[in-house]
Order: structure tokens, then C-alpha cells, then sequence
């Protein structure tokens, strides 16, 4: 899917990792993910009838909204940074990447405005060019709109600083006027989150310079990974009950993932899980350090070593 995640081995690193980690290789599935979807209940082409129906009486919802400055630089989530959010036990933070993209980020965007549940959504410049009217409804339903480039290239730290500079730019400028008619000289929105999630000090350093925060997560779907919407359903359940609390990322462009959402806000909700909606304003946010024995498990990964 060269149009919505870039160059196609952006995240070749990251599948060799799943397909190597015992929970990922016992859990990958090998039927199609139509069928996947078939089970749980869903239909990609099928009638949006979450625009116009209220949310549930007993929908997930929002528990509370995070506002976060982040003016002299933030970096967060522990897969890779060494701090993260200091969120409460069982709040958890939905990050979408690489959309919008037609039929499975309209879904997305179904399952969440039935269950009252606002999301930040990583938007590739190129893709939201393409689709301005997915950006304006992720606006218009209370969605937090943030930036994850112009053009997914794998990686940043294969090109130059101000060809890496360049593209992110660009990335901010299309974002913003797809999402709001018009850009500005910097992003509305102050939240980045890096393709592959390979920064660079020099483009670190930049973002700081202009209050743009970095975000890494603290689990993730590996939706990236062809597998069932049954499998992911299980392998993020088990992931999230592991780390606790934390920012955690699927991707809004995968057919599995907008099929698998229903079941997981519904077993978030069984199982007590609180939704946290991030926004940019309010103070420095309140962060948790990592302990003593932590390492960025993406740079293992990228380096080729996970």
C-alpha cells in the first residue's frame, strides 16, 4: 500500500520483529481478513449508520480530555522514549497512523462515534490531500487531527536535514489546510509522530525549536502485520493488559484494524479500561520515567537487532 504508508519497506524491520516475537508468530493468521471481518459482525462497504444514530447508553465514551503544551520540545511513549504520559491505571490513549484512506478510515470513524470515543489520528500529508473530506470529519466529530509527514519515507534518517525538514513541512501544510482551510507558518495542531518512529537529534531538535511535540507510543496493534481482526483483537487485549495504562497505536488505513474495533472498545469497556482524549494548550504535561533496566525497543528494531 505504497499511498498510505510510503515506501514499501517502511515497516519491514518492524514484521520481521512480529513474525520472529513468540506472542506475534503464534497469534498471525493466515485467512484472509474478509473473513475476519465477516466474524465479527462488520462489512467495510456496508452503511454508515453511526453518523446519524446516537451513541450507545452504554458507550465506552471519553474519560476525561488531556490538554498538553509542549513548547521546548516532548518526547513520549516508552517503545521508544523514556518517558511517557503519568496516565491512571486502565486509561488509554487511541493514536491512529497513516490515514485517511476511504473505506477503512470511514469505518474507523463509525465504530468511534457510536461509542463516543475520541481518538488522534497521525494523518500523512499526501493522503489527507487526497481525502480533505475524511479530514474534515475527524474535525467535525471532536478528533484531535496531528502530523506523521508529508510522504512516509523509510526512513528520516536516510536523508538529509533539510530534505527531512522539507517533507515535514509539507506534511503540516497539507494537514492544515485539508483539515482547516488554510496553514499557517507553523502546525495547528503541535503533535508529530515520526514514520518507523526513526528521528534524528538534528530533527529533534528542530521540533523542539518550533513546540512541537514527538510521540512514540506504549503498545502497539502491529497491524502492520497481516493477521485476522479475531488474532489482533487478542494480541492488543493481552498487550494492554500487560503495560497497564499508555498511549497505544493502530493504524486507521488497515481493513483488519477498523474491523477489529468494535469488539476491542466493547472489551475495553467489560474490562473497565478508560479512554483519555489528548488535545494540544493546558501546562507541561505530568510524565513517567521508564525504570533503571529500560531501552528503546524501536531503536533494537530498526537497528535490526529486535
Amino acid at each position: 500500500m505504497k499511498t498510505t504508508q510510503g515506501r514499501l519497506p517502511s515497516w519491514y524491520f518492524f514484521v520481521r520483529h512480529e513474525r520472529a516475537s513468540r506472542s506475534g508468530h503464534r497469534l498471525l493468521a493466515r485467512r484472509g481478513i474478509l473473513l475476519g471481518a465477516g466474524a465479527v459482525g462488520l462489512s467495510l462497504a456496508g452503511p454508515r449508520a453511526a453518523l446519524s444514530a446516537p451513541c450507545a447508553t452504554d458507550a465506552l465514551g471519553v474519560c476525561r480530555t488531556l490538554a498538553l503544551d509542549p513548547s521546548g520540545g516532548l518526547k513520549i511513549g516508552l517503545k521508544t522514549y523514556a518517558e511517557t504520559l503519568a496516565l491512571n491505571d486502565r486509561e488509554l490513549v487511541l493514536t491512529f497512523d497513516d490515514g485517511p484512506l476511504g473505506a477503512p478510515t470511514s469505518m474507523v470513524l463509525d465504530v468511534l462515534a457510536a461509542e463516543c470515543v475520541k481518538a488522534t489520528f497521525f494523518l500523512i500529508g499526501r493522503n489527507a490531500a487526497a481525502n480533505p473530506g475524511l479530514v474534515r470529519r475527524m474535525v467535525a466529530e471532536g478528533h484531535t487531527i496531528a502530523h506523521h509527514s508529508w510522504s512516509h519515507p523509510w526512513t528520516f534518517r536516510q536523508r538529509s536535514f533539510e530534505a527531512g525538514k522539507a517533507d515535514i513541512l509539507k506534511g503540516f501544510r497539507a494537514v492544515d489546510e485539508a483539515a482547516f482551510g488554510e496553514a499557517g507558518a507553523g502546525p495547528r495542531v503541535p503533535f508529530f509522530r515520526y514514520p518507523g518512529f526513526a528521528d534524528t537529534p538534528e530533527l529533534n531538535a528542530w521540533l523542539a525549536g518550533i513546540d512541537v511535540g514527538i510521540f512514540g507510543c506504549d503498545v502497539w496493534a502491529s497491524d502492520w502485520v497481516h493477521m485476522s481482526p479475531e488474532a489482533q483483537f487478542s494480541l492488543v487485549m493481552g498487550r494492554i493488559r500487560q503495560v497497564g495504562r499508555g498511549i497505544a497505536l493502530f493504524h486507521d488505513v488497515r481493513p483488519q484494524t477498523a474491523a477489529m474495533l468494535p469488539r476491542f472498545l466493547r472489551g475495553l469497556k467489560a474490562e473497565g479500561w478508560k479512554v483519555v482524549h489528548l488535545v494540544p494548550g493546558g501546562p507541561r504535561p505530568v510524565l513517567i520515567g521508564a525504570g533503571p533496566r529500560w531501552r528503546s525497543q524501536t531503536e533494537r528494531i530498526i537497528a535490526g537487532r529486535g
